[in-house]
């Protein structure tokens, strides 16, 4: 079976493929795809992998030979999985993989923000501790994570991951119901509750219709002053220009963002304008790399290669 790599680039360059070369007769990696060379690619492939990559229907009808999709990444949302159950195409995923890189992204994030150590640093880089009339140069006050209370929104494997870290610093943990639920489960509080209580909220649930703009100018104004967000799910979770306007104005104190609606971002989003003309102070934007550890990149590829062992096997592993 010859598989191809549509967007390989999407991994660092010291990860190794040798899992998914061991599983094929031969891998052809393409660092990018553009696509209108999606089709000229995928006619000799049996296997395509893709990350990101769409994958629609018109083109899907186009491939004959294809019999196994396999996402490089948990969403699926840029492979038309209707059509390909339509021409008997299996198309697989991979989860589970990145829970103690987002997690310690996470905690990284808050541990910057409270303990203030670029801060520290620079003062001493710019003299002030050395021209200190005492043994030590304050600068900006630093606050201990514990007591403090994290809101997380998706407690799945990346929630749990955050929680497991969160709790070593004995912060309390709050879980949020599902924002519409009407019924809250045992262990768990209304997105309500969660929203107005929380010192960190961080999002780990997917994007749906429901969850799409969940944080927006309703929710913001519920937050407290003192409050500080973190997404590592999806950019449209959160309301990029309500966000804005919050931050502006002080209704609460910290952001940080390692996705947005569109990725990579245009060079006008009004977020990254604000920082790059030093308009905020109170904002940080990585790019989509909360996930990406070398360790969490090695595991998806490994996994994503039982999963094309798992259907040579006749078997539906990671089966969507």
């Amino acid at each position: 079976m010859n598989a191809v790599f549509l967007d390989s680039q999407t991994f660092s360059d010291n990860i190794s493929f040798a899992a998914i070369e061991q599983q094929v007769t031969a891998l052809t990696c393409h660092p990018t795809t553009m696509p209108e060379q999606v089709l000229d690619r995928c006619q000799n492939a049996d296997i395509i992998v893709t990350n990101k990559v769409v994958l629609t229907a018109e083109i899907l009808a186009k491939l004959p030979k294809i019999a196994l999709i396999c996402i490089a990444a948990t969403g699926y949302n840029n492979v038309d999985i209707e059509a390909a159950q339509k021409h008997n195409i299996a198309v697989t995923n991979v989860s589970g993989y990145a829970g103690k890189a987002v997690a310690q992204y996470v905690l990284a994030q808050m541990l910057e923000y409270y303990q203030q150590t670029t801060h520290h640093n620079t003062n001493t880089v710019q003299g002030r501790w050395q021209q200190s009339e005492t043994f030590c140069y304050h600068g900006n006050g630093i606050t201990e994570l514990a007591g403090k209370t994290l809101g997380l929104i998706g407690y799945g494997c990346l929630g749990q991951a955050v929680a497991k870290l969160a709790q070593a610093f004995d912060m309390n943990i709050l879980i949020s119901e599902r924002p519409y639920s009407t019924e809250i489960r045992r262990g768990r509080v209304s997105f309500d509750q969660l929203i107005t209580q929380s010192d960190i909220i961080s999002l780990h649930c997917p994007q749906t219709p429901d969850t799409t703009n969940l944080i927006n100018a309703k929710t913001l104004v519920k937050m407290k002053p003192t409050a500080m967000i973190i997404n590592t799910a999806r950019g449209a979770l959160v309301n990029s220009g309500d966000l804005l306007t919050a931050l502006e104005n002080k209704q609460i104190a910290y952001a940080v963002l390692d996705v947005l609606e569109q990725e990579p971002p245009p060079l006008d989003h009004p977020l990254l304008c604000a920082l790059q003309t030093n308009k905020l102070e109170n904002l940080k934007i990585t790019a989509h790399i909360a996930w990406a550890s070398s360790e969490a990149q090695q595991r998806l590829i490994n996994l994503l290669s039982e999963n094309i062992a798992a259907f040579k096997r006749g078997e539906s592993l990671n089966r969507l």
